[in-house]
């Protein structure tokens, strides 16, 4: 495992420190008149995604995490897990659900993600901020209702439900946010 000084610590670096895998997502060096130079960071949790701030005395060794980041192509379901194949290699690799946290919601067969592994265990996956995709299940839209900001819950084709405008039908192809779940616009 390659250990950095924090002298030398950047933001998007991932670090393994006693409790798990964390980014880098902000740093300051800061030297007070008196006593010693520190590194006062801002750590977001790789599992979970929480978000904590973490104070390291300058120049003391931490260890850097080596993430294989690849981009695999979702190809299809085999029971619960996802099938995806990498895209230099061809190799294929089932994906457990909880492995891939919400991205599972927005995921269509042929859609890429990258997928970033340590020591051979998924520990990010990373999608496009939006995604298309088409409204399985909704009720009718009614010719005219045009409530403004009036909406209905809309099942998409991988299952996950959205709100969405009166007017989006069945069938309708909708670009959804893939960080917050929201419907941006018909497409």
């Amino acid at each position: 495992m390659p250990t950095i000084s924090t002298n030398d610590l950047k933001n998007g670096i991932t670090l393994e420190l006693d409790n798990g895998l964390f980014t880098v997502v902000e740093f300051q060096h800061v030297k007070p008149g008196k006593g010693g130079a520190f590194v006062r960071t801002k750590l977001r949790n790789v599992r979970n995604g929480s978000v904590f701030e973490k104070t390291f005395n300058a120049g003391i060794k931490v260890e850097q995490a080596i993430l294989d980041k690849r981009d695999m192509q979702y190809l299809y379901r085999d029971g619960d897990d996802f099938v995806f194949m990498d895209t230099e290699s061809y190799d294929q690799m089932n994906v457990a659900p909880s492995a891939l946290g919400s991205a599972a919601d927005y995921l269509v067969e042929s859609a890429v993600a990258i997928i970033a592994l340590h020591n051979g265990e998924i520990v990010d996956v990373e999608i496009p901020a939006s995604a298309e995709l088409t409204i399985a299940e909704t009720e009718p839209g009614i010719q005219g209702d045009r409530v403004s900001g009036a909406k209905k819950p809309a099942t998409l084709e991988t299952g996950k439900v959205i709100q969405v405008p009166l007017f989006v039908n069945i069938g309708d192809r909708v670009k959804v946010d893939t960080r917050s779940g929201d419907y941006i616009t018909r497409v």
